[in-house]
């Protein structure tokens, strides 16, 4: 079978299962599989495919077919312009959650503000990219799973290539660029292992209802950064109202949220009366997205 063949048979079978963009998915795919970019895979459509591709090809195929999610098997998805690696120990990174990055970067450079305390790391995209972003930030990256822990640190080594000093059994991991950077990764459960003060937190912590992760095709991601309790509303509550603890005085708390937890998020921050003001704001599509809480 030529690649040409093999891309068209491909997206027929991801079409029939409804898979949107069924075109880019396969090339994406096959380029992944041959290792080369989509630009050479366009040269190469008359070419014969070897046989041991073709069957890793269409195997990759019927797994997407099924819901699976291609980032993992091309280990890769993109965010904040960079390449990250991701695998079944992570949630797979969202473009909205740039959002929350995007406005802890704005904050950090009108405020001056340098010490940050990020929960719930996962692949550790908001840690490595407020690195790469803010001049001098100084970032400890907590989360309770070691193989989460694990990816963050390749990512970390990948893309910032960062000096390492290691310690043992993966309770912290401090890397430094030599440009004022510098990450320390820790295991911890959420302000477990934490005892200093930052002027700022950051969590996109898991925040879907336990009833819904099914309804919401996320089966094949882990469940521990999905399962934000009975009402999605647990860790929330956690980082709000033990937070400012954590907190130099002006210090903030910067949150991802679901499209409809607005309210109840501002609530459990007016309810705890520790914090001065709270905002929100939206994602490119209109959708609630980050609450800043002001301590």
């Amino acid at each position: 079978m030529k690649v040409q063949e093999a891309l068209n048979v491909g997206k027929e079978i991801l079409k029939k299962n409804n898979i949107e963009d069924a075109s880019l998915i396969t090339r994406i795919l096959l380029a992944s599989i041959l290792m080369c970019s989509r630009e050479k895979l366009v040269v190469e459509y008359d070419k014969e495919l070897k046989k041991e591709y073709e069957n890793e090809f269409f195997k990759c195929v019927e797994k997407i077919a099924n819901g699976y999610p291609m980032q993992y098997i091309t280990s890769s998805q993109e965010f904040m312009k960079m390449r990250f690696y991701v695998d079944e120990n992570v949630l797979i990174p969202r473009p909205d959650t740039e959002v929350l990055v995007e406005e802890v970067i704005r904050i950090c450079k009108n405020k001056n503000k340098k010490e940050i305390l990020e929960l719930c790391t996962g692949s550790g995209v908001i840690a490595i990219s407020l690195a790469k972003y803010i001049e001098n930030a100084h970032i400890i990256a907590t989360d309770i799973s070691e193989k989460a822990l694990e990816v963050a640190i390749k990512n970390e080594r990948q893309l910032l290539q960062q000096d390492i000093k290691q310690a043992n059994n993966m309770q912290e991991y401090s890397l430094n660029n030599g440009k004022g950077q510098v990450i320390s990764f820790i295991q911890s459960d959420m302000f477990q292992n934490i005892d200093e003060k930052y002027d700022i937190i950051v969590s996109n912590p898991p925040y879907i209802k336990k009833q819904d992760i099914e309804k919401y095709s996320l089966k094949y991601e882990p469940r521990l950064a999905l399962d934000g309790g009975e009402d999605g509303l647990k860790f929330y509550r956690i980082i709000i109202q033990e937070g400012y603890k954590y907190l130099k005085p002006n210090g903030i708390i910067a949150l991802e949220i679901g499209f409809d937890q607005k309210e109840e998020v501002i609530n459990i921050a007016r309810e705890c009366k520790k914090y001065k003001n709270v905002y929100c704001k939206q994602d490119l599509s209109g959708n609630d997205r980050v609450v800043v809480i002001e301590f």
